[in-house]
């Protein structure tokens, strides 16, 4: 990765480099000239957003670096990831940017785009636009020359037209009638969506953290913290719980029972369910490196090839592209149905679970017995620097050790965060007291060698 862009665009603590003002200004710039006639909208730019208070803050520089350089910016507001790539593919806009750092606090944010194709871009296309931004000087000589500057205009119906596109991703005479359904919104961007989108097809719902206020986003809520959904659930006797993340491009699932499904136990049940359908164009799922061995031998045992990309949708979305797989996805929870989307949609994932459970006339927990998770640890310790691991004696060392303790039993993985100051330690493992101990044993000599 380069200085600024990480596994999913750029992020930082906003009003502070590289999430300040003059940043993201520099940054609109460089978009503008790097997609400079790559679209069919004639220099025309999408910008959408999720719910924090900085939002508007980085939308606006990034707004009047494009109109510098002569194109047109049109908002959106408040909306959801993978609806903006949807708009930028279906309208045929040069380039699509989301003001979003997902699942993270309120007080950070990001930058992420997406080609005029809906994709996410390249490790070639971020390192180009990455060197604009940073040598910008010749871009800023550029916009003296011109006089007639863009102009910013506004998508208004943004979240209507995405809704209808949700909506024709499902079957055919699909109803959800019946079904008892809470909706975590993460108090992010799905919140003024998710609720109304499952009414509109029968379901009863109660939303839950949907009332977003610029600084409550993903506070103890939504996909990285579902306990609060699972108790709703429990407490309602509903059906199913959906929590998505800041900007809903992550789902996570709560079944009857109140039990937290993982992603990688969604993409299993979403797996079978398009084996039984034929939907599966080729025999391929794509998951990340991180996800759980159990996934791994539940596509087995269903006939389906698993191959494992790097960690980033985006990545498993170019391992797909490759396998001619159309589902994909990573255990954090972005699921990506290809053969409807191009890139990870909670909501559309929320949808295709439901669609499961009433083709098969199945409950949540009943589907996910398809697949059995092995025990497993995550620990994310901060460091202060990010050598290569392989460099790091002790690091290697302890994880040897770990690995030839374990044997065939469970696997250690060892890796940086993309977008945080963090390393990543996972093991699974036969129990998970073992699991656990393995993992903060290798986690101890992390901490204290890196941070």
């Amino acid at each position: 990765m380069g200085q600024l862009f990480g596994t999913d665009g750029i992020r930082g603590v906003a009003n502070q480099y590289p999430m300040d003002c003059e940043t993201a200004l520099k940054a609109g710039r460089a978009i503008a000239a790097f997609f400079d006639g790559r679209g069919s909208a004639g220099g025309r730019f999408l910008i959408g957003q999720d719910t924090r208070i900085s939002g508007d803050m980085i939308a606006g520089a990034l707004a009047a670096g494009i109109c510098s350089m002569g194109k047109q910016a049109c908002l959106t507001g408040v909306l959801p990831t993978p609806a903006v790539a949807h708009l930028t593919a279906a309208d045929g806009f040069d380039a699509g940017i989301v003001v979003s750092a997902s699942h993270n606090p309120f007080y950070d944010n990001g930058i992420k785009l997406f080609g005029p194709d809906g994709f996410k871009l390249s490790d070639a296309a971020e390192q180009a636009i990455e060197q604009l931004i940073v040598d910008n000087g010749s871009l800023q000589s550029k916009t003296r020359t011109i006089q007639r500057v863009g102009t910013v205009d506004c998508l208004d119906d943004a979240q209507q037209r995405y809704g209808r596109f949700l909506r024709r991703c499902l079957a055919p005479g699909t109803s959800l009638a019946g079904m008892k359904v809470v909706i975590d919104g993460s108090n992010g961007a799905a919140s003024p969506i998710a609720p109304a989108l499952f009414q509109n097809i029968g379901a009863r719902v109660s939303g839950i953290f949907c009332r977003p206020d610029g600084v409550n986003i993903n506070a103890n809520c939504g996909s990285q913290h579902p306990e609060a959904l699972a108790q709703r659930v429990r407490a309602d006797g509903a059906d199913l719980g959906l929590a998505l993340d800041g900007d809903a491009d992550r789902l996570i699932a709560v079944d009857e029972n109140g039990s937290v499904l993982s992603g990688d136990q969604l993409i299993a049940i979403c797996a079978k369910a398009m084996q039984q359908k034929g939907e599966l164009v080729q025999p391929v799922v794509v998951t990340t490196v991180m996800s759980n061995l159990g996934l791994g031998t539940a596509l087995k045992k269903m006939g389906i090839e698993h191959i494992r990309a790097g960690v980033g949708d985006r990545y498993v979305m170019q391992a797909m592209v490759k396998a001619q797989a159309v589902l994909g996805g990573e255990d954090s929870g972005h699921m990506i149905f290809l053969n409807h989307h191009t890139t990870g949609d909670g909501m559309l994932a929320a949808l295709k679970l439901a669609e499961a459970m009433v083709s098969t006339g199945k409950t949540l927990s009943e589907l996910a017995r398809v697949m059995t998770v092995y025990p497993q640890c995550l620990i994310n310790v901060d460091v202060a620097a990010k050598p290569a691991i392989d460099s790091v004696d002790e690091v290697v060392r302890v994880i040897g050790q770990v690995e030839g303790q374990l044997g065939e039993k469970g696997r250690v993985l060892v890796r940086y965060s993309g977008t945080q100051p963090q390393c990543r330690v996972m093991v699974e493992g036969p129990t998970l007291a073992e699991t656990r101990a393995f993992c903060e044993q290798i986690a101890a000599v992390v901490a204290k060698v890196l941070g």
